[in-house]
């Protein structure tokens, strides 16, 4: 019992972190939730310019919230370049 209380301590701890993922790299993949998950969405953003930042957010299958980017490519699809995740606890939202 007294070896698990410091491995809980660190996980509760680590679970409390906020994670950022940023950059444009090729490794950033749509996960459950994303707009591109499953392919690029059947609807065109004809009306926004090229280059324009589309904010998204929802709840993954754990309950962190996440917070993802992306940019209007040239072909009026879009390009995921950034997701950052909110702990559980509600003392790490900013809203």
């Amino acid at each position: 019992m007294k070896s698990a209380l410091p491995a809980l301590c660190a996980l509760v701890l680590l679970s409390s972190c906020e994670v950022t993922t940023t950059g444009y790299s090729p490794y950033l993949e749509p996960i459950p939730g994303s707009i591109t998950y499953g392919g690029q969405p059947r609807t065109r953003l004809t009306k926004a310019p090229i280059g324009s930042i589309v904010p998204h957010q929802f709840n993954d299958r754990f309950g962190r919230r996440v917070y993802e980017t992306y940019v209007i490519e040239p072909d009026r699809s879009l390009r995921l370049v950034s997701r950052r995740y909110r702990g559980l606890f509600p003392f790490d939202d900013d809203d």
